[in-house]
């Protein structure tokens, strides 16, 4: 089977719905056990249950380092391995121009979606490192290369994001350890719904198929990118924006 994951354990952040779910379920598919990770544990249970196969529930606050460790620890004792990281945990903070932005607003937006994907991945790498192998893909966003008005903290949340994995990407990039990121334009998700009409419409009129994406269409690249076939492809943005971004 091209693609197969057979006898790997991935972790999927933010999996009890959106975009983590449809990965988590793309990688049930190709065989793989798949820790559902979320903020939402009852929601992370019931995704798992719904899911089927060797997917199991585990609650996780990524932006708590010591969440991250039990998190990590609870998958290692029941898989004792960890093959795959997809941190897609995040949240699009309040929509609101710089001058409006509390503290508390951009910290937690930059606490979530930048610091809990370091906390992941520095919690997994000595496992990877010590198997000599392992797949990272860390779910950035388009706003993180154009910059989207009014989302100052998601923005650059997610520009760190990317530069974040190409850093990580050159430290592992002999140790068979592959870390690449994806930047999703407008996914139809919930996440949306933080968001005023106004801003959906300002993005999806930037996306030349004039659409918004679907969950399945983020989870194949992600899928790809978690895969033994993916060997020589590291440190890379890869774009499912309906051709918003051409660089």
């Amino acid at each position: 089977m091209f693609l197969s994951l057979e006898g790997q354990t991935a972790i999927v952040t933010g999996a009890a719905e959106g975009i983590g779910r449809a990965i988590a379920a793309r990688l049930v598919k190709a065989g793989a056990t798949v820790a559902v990770a979320d903020y939402n544990e009852s929601g992370a249970l019931a995704a798992a249950e719904d899911l089927g196969g060797f997917a199991f529930g585990v609650g996780v606050d990524v932006s708590d380092n010591a969440s991250v460790g039990r998190m990590v620890h609870s998958v290692l004792e029941r898989t004792r391995r960890i093959d795959v990281l997809v941190n897609n945990a995040g949240i699009g903070g309040r929509a609101a121009p710089v001058w409006e932005q509390s503290d508390e607003d951009w910290d937690r937006v930059l606490r979530v979606n930048l610091t809990g994907v370091f906390y992941c991945c520095r919690a997994v790498i000595p496992h990877m490192r010590a198997q000599r192998y392992g797949r990272i893909v860390n779910i950035a966003s388009i706003a993180g290369k154009e910059g989207n008005p009014n989302m100052c903290a998601y923005s650059a949340s997610k520009a760190g994001v990317i530069a974040f994995t190409k850093s990580l990407a050159k430290e592992v990039a002999t140790e068979g350890i592959c870390v690449n990121s994806i930047s999703p334009a407008v996914i139809r998700t919930r996440i949306l719904d933080q968001l005023t009409p106004a801003q959906v419409d300002y993005m999806t009129q930037r996306i030349p198929m004039r659409r918004t994406g679907t969950v399945e269409e983020v989870a194949a690249v992600a899928h790809f990118l978690a895969s033994r076939d993916a060997s020589f492809v590291t440190g890379q943005c890869y774009d499912v924006s309906g051709g918003r971004a051409t660089y």
